[in-house]
């Protein structure tokens, strides 16, 4: 298993610079640049817009622009923001994407609690009331977008029963120690819900689908019939087996999340990625942009990568030898 990850990682390379050279390529195919999106002031001579153009190498050929990205990247240098006082990028993503990591995780766990033991127990009692109430769920899961059940969930639950905040991060400034994490937890909640909805339906029925036929295979009709208990035959066995496709749809979750969570940031005004790559896309804050594109897409290959390396601790049947 060794030799595998080595060789993943060595691939790994490659396909972070495939990667750039793909999120470089849509912001230049992208129209305008970052002043022409910008309110210009009639009052300032364009010729100094221009020379702010050559000032940070916009005027420069293409892949003389790309280069100095590349290697101010690979310095762990994103470059400079254009439109939030020259602050560093490196800076705003910073002061974010920790809260967006907390949403993503806070998520990803009701989804697991949630979705998987609801999923086993529809798989045991199939066509059961419960089976077909989970069933309903997931098919309104899938098929209600994110921001329509996030601002359904704003009116029920934050202006109607004052149950929940709707917006930010934290109630007010200052808090420290448990009181802190308290009321981040509390902000948690219906963008978590909200974020958490279609992956806690599409594991629901991936669990229950699996479980059913794993189930339905001659090793657990054989270890049933050695006299294993039915509990142990369920974890033990058919748990672990039908937890291979849930390790693959948590690889790409770990992408998914944090791309999904820019609907989900913009309509909670949370204060994420999402917002900082909204707010970015208004401004054509181009440095911002990419380097946000960039860190999602390191996510969603890190997420496989994790996802290809679990394969094996599941499942000891499979090997990379």
């Amino acid at each position: 298993m060794y030799k595998f990850i080595i060789r993943r990682l060595l691939i790994f390379i490659p396909m972070l610079l495939g990667l750039t050279i793909i999120v470089f390529a849509l912001i230049q195919a992208a129209p305008g640049d970052t002043f022409s999106g910008r309110m210009v002031d009639p009052k300032i001579d364009p010729k100094v817009y221009e020379e702010q153009r050559k000032a940070l190498g916009l005027d420069d050929p293409i892949y003389v622009q790309y280069w100095h990205w590349l290697t101010n990247v690979a310095k762990g240098d994103l470059g400079q923001s254009y439109t939030y006082n020259g602050r560093s990028v490196t800076e705003l993503i910073g002061d974010r994407i920790g809260n967006t990591l907390n949403l993503g995780l806070f998520s990803l766990i009701i989804t697991l609690i949630v979705s998987i033991p609801i999923g086993i127990y529809s798989a045991k009692k199939p066509y059961s009331l419960l089976d077909y109430g989970a069933t309903t769920f997931g098919f309104f899961g899938l098929a209600v977008p994110n921001f329509f059940f996030g601002l359904v969930a704003i009116y029920i639950l934050s202006i109607t029963l004052g149950w929940f905040p709707s917006q930010g991060s934290v109630s007010t400034p200052g808090l420290t120690g448990m009181e802190l994490f308290f009321d981040k937890l509390h902000h948690l909640v219906l963008p978590g819900l909200t974020l958490g909805l279609a992956g806690t339906a599409a594991y629901m029925r991936y669990m229950r689908s699996e479980v059913l036929d794993v189930l339905g295979k001659d090793f657990i009709r054989t270890a049933r019939a050695k006299g294993m208990t039915e509990r142990n035959v369920l974890y033990k066995h058919t748990l672990r087996n039908a937890m291979i496709p849930i390790i693959t749809l948590m690889g790409f979750e770990i992408g998914s999340l944090l791309s999904g969570a820019i609907i989900t940031e913009g309509v909670f005004q949370y204060p994420g990625l999402g917002t900082l790559f909204i707010r970015s896309i208004g401004s054509r804050d181009y440095p911002v942009i990419m380097a946000i594109n960039l860190l999602l897409g390191f996510f969603i290959l890190l997420g496989n990568l994790l996802a290809d390396i679990f394969y094996s601790i599941v499942d000891p049947r499979i090997r990379y030898d």
